[in-house]
């Protein structure tokens, strides 16, 4: 019973630190195009990732139980992938990179959950193909619904944010500039909401997922027995996201939006592309488009890669010198490590803990 409290608090750790390590990638442009100030665009963030977080559970039922085989699965696989995820973004947030959160959980949960079996790679469900409840055939696994939505959401973001890009230059050519930034200025305050809706659609989702298995985990290990009628509700026989979990989730997110993340809003809004209100809406709509679209598909996507590659797109469009390489090279290498390097540190913390309290 206590492990699981344990538990449930790293979760609602990693995910308010995801609430301040990634609410930069739903407020960088509003804040970097000055439509908001920085304190109300993080006011706008939190409410409208409250409510996104509140929008679907697909993506949650695939970090759940659709990655990783779930009899390996016990409370210090749970608590190593937190650690391992927790580690990663703490150290990316410092030195100010838009690292996925989404793939730190993931890494950590694939690492963690090979511990746990011992180095068996088969615990990590590759590629399956399945029928779903509807009858309908699906492809799941990590293959399907990370590893080819990691490489095609990038690409997505950077084509979508040129073309939407060159769209509104079309149409708004003949525009003078100042009615364009009032116009564009009022219609960012639309797509930065859009953007933290589809930040709480996408990530909280993954946090609930982790909840239910730790719950489902420790129910069928027979450790809720005789639970207190003030917490039978942490009892849950079946994988089921309920609502408390749903709506524990959509608060510490937002809690931890409202905390902010200046120092990855600085890399984004002010590093990687100089942006006005135009460049904004552009980046923000085609992101929340992706992640909107992946959300429903079950696909746990970056907010980060989805954003991050909208504005390089965006920038591109512009011309090709307004994209800083450095500074793209840099989060991109950090991409390519996320996952390896949180699952190799969720692998070491179970390993780490393994003697101390068991399994």
């Amino acid at each position: 019973m206590f492990f699981l409290l344990l538990v449930i608090f790293a979760v609602f750790v990693f995910e308010y630190i995801n609430g301040f390590h990634d609410a930069a990638n739903a407020i960088a442009t509003v804040v970097s195009t000055r439509v908001l100030t920085p304190r109300a665009a993080v006011l706008l963030a939190a409410a409208f990732n409250l409510l996104g977080a509140l929008s679907g559970e697909a993506v949650a039922k695939t970090v759940g139980a659709g990655l990783v085989d779930t009899a390996y699965v016990t409370m210090l696989t749970i608590l190593a992938a937190m650690f391992g995820g927790i580690c990663w973004n703490l150290l990316t947030w410092w030195l100010g990179l838009p690292t996925s959160s989404s793939h730190a959980l993931i890494g950590g949960l694939c690492g963690a959950a090979l511990a746990s079996a011992s180095g068996h790679w088969s615990v990590i469900k590759w590629s399956l193909h399945k029928i779903d409840s509807h009858g309908h055939a699906v492809w799941d696994g990590l293959l399907p619904k990370v590893i080819l939505p990691m490489i095609c959401s990038p690409i997505a973001g950077l084509l979508g944010g040129f073309l939407i890009m060159n769209l509104l230059f079309f149409l708004v050519h003949k525009w003078r500039p100042v009615v364009v930034n009032r116009v564009f200025g009022k219609l960012q305050l639309f797509s930065a909401g859009y953007m933290a809706w589809g930040h709480g659609f996408a990530d909280a989702q993954k946090t609930m997922g982790i909840i239910a298995l730790a719950t489902f985990t420790a129910t069928k290990a027979g450790k809720l027995e005789n639970l207190p009628p003030l917490l039978s509700f942490l009892h849950t026989p079946n994988f089921e996201i309920h609502l408390w979990i749903k709506v524990s989730c959509a608060l510490v997110m937002a809690a931890g939006t409202w905390a902010g993340g200046w120092r990855i809003i600085r890399t984004l809004g002010h590093k990687l592309v100089t942006m006005k209100p135009i460049h904004g809406f552009a980046a923000e709509s085609t992101a929340a488009t992706i992640l909107l679209v992946a959300g429903n598909l079950g696909m746990p996507v970056s907010t980060t890669h989805a954003i991050t590659t909208s504005i390089m797109g965006v920038g591109i469009a512009k011309r090709w010198k307004a994209l800083d390489l450095i500074v793209a090279e840099r989060i991109i290498w950090a991409w390519i490590f996320t996952i390896p390097a949180t699952g190799l540190l969720a692998y070491g913390f179970f390993r780490l803990l393994q003697p101390i309290i068991g399994s």
